[in-house]
């Protein structure tokens, strides 16, 4: 063989071997054998100490368990949990910053009038951890023994009922505007900032009804001091399974909230697919089992392809409420 063609031959040995080698590279990185390699963040859109902020440190416990990596907890509240979601839209797509979510991320983007982010594109559904129910409660005064009875006052008394909610946009002003449009009735919306200051409200008999999560609710209904009526899922609630689905009143009543995580969009299938595995390992433990029951909650476990299709769904079902209620959020 002549010099030149040796040379020539060597040369294409090389490149063949670096290409051989950053392919094996690439694949190496995609592994979920690789992630994570350094700390995590789970971002939580909410103040800590709500149900969203308590089922993400009990995953970050299992995460860092699980992974050999620690897991900060990074509450980052406002805007309805717009600006904890940028955090993530914006972050490496690499498995490293988790959102950990509610329902608010499906009613965003009908309430707000511009976001910087479209939950659908720039976002990628994990896993669907669990729902909430929420009771229907009225204050003792309110004439009424059960939902049907509650009906049909709030059709009689024509705008005489109001109800308070956590605020414009929130879970519990939606339920309040669908129990609105499927009674045929007029009831005046009372917004507060939180749950704490509508609980308040309706114990101090300010408001005549409003709907709680379950967890909320049951100090008070223990109490004597709030009376609930129904439950909003079609699904009766574990910690009052006599209680009645407001749907056996009201045909087509099914709310709830929900919590979830989701990761940046373009973050490799084999992280996703992990990720998701370890949630659903966590769900099972006696810590997460414990939180569930404590709280009233229902166990979801929907994978990344059930829970982008439930967010769909989600999304289309709060666009309607949300314009049927005509609240607006800057």
């Amino acid at each position: 063989m002549r010099p030149a063609s040796t040379g020539r031959f060597v040369s294409a040995l090389l490149l063949a071997l670096v290409a051989c080698a950053v392919a094996v590279t690439a694949r190496a990185q995609a592994q979920p054998s690789t992630w994570p390699s350094r700390p995590m963040r789970m971002i939580v859109p909410f103040a800590p100490g709500g149900v969203t902020d308590v089922l993400a440190r009990l995953l970050g416990a299992r995460y860092t368990e699980a992974f050999g990596q620690p897991v900060a907890i990074d509450n980052r509240a406002g805007a309805g949990g717009n600006i904890g979601a940028e955090i993530v839209v914006k972050a490496a797509a690499d498995g490293h910053t988790i959102l950990f979510s509610s329902a608010a991320l499906a009613v965003n983007p009908s309430l707000y009038k511009s976001l910087s982010y479209d939950p659908l594109k720039d976002l990628v559904p994990v896993t669907a951890v669990a729902s909430s129910p929420q009771l229907l409660v009225v204050h003792p005064s309110v004439p009424v023994t059960n939902a049907k009875e509650l009906v049909a006052l709030s059709r009689k008394r024509k705008g005489g009922l109001n109800f308070g909610s956590n605020g414009v946009g929130t879970t519990s002003h939606l339920a309040g505007v669908l129990f609105a449009s499927l009674a045929g009735a007029e009831i005046t919306h009372v917004p507060y900032k939180g749950a704490g200051s509508v609980v308040g409200a309706v114990i101090a008999g300010e408001v005549d009804m409003s709907f709680f999560a379950t967890s909320v609710a049951m100090p008070h209904l223990k109490s004597g001091r709030l009376r609930a009526l129904a439950v909003t899922t079609v699904k009766p609630t574990s910690l009052l399974p006599d209680l009645p689905p407001l749907d056996r009143f009201l045909p087509g009543f099914d709310t709830d909230n929900w919590f979830g995580s989701f990761l940046a969009a373009g973050t490799p299938r084999t992280i996703i697919e992990r990720l998701n595995g370890e949630t659903l390992k966590a769900m099972k433990t006696p810590e997460m089992r414990a939180a569930f029951e404590r709280d009233g909650l229902d166990a979801l476990g929907y994978g990344p392809v059930e829970f982008a299709q439930f967010f769909q769904r989600e999304m289309d079902k709060y666009a309607k409420l949300v314009k049927l209620s005509g609240a607006k959020a800057d």
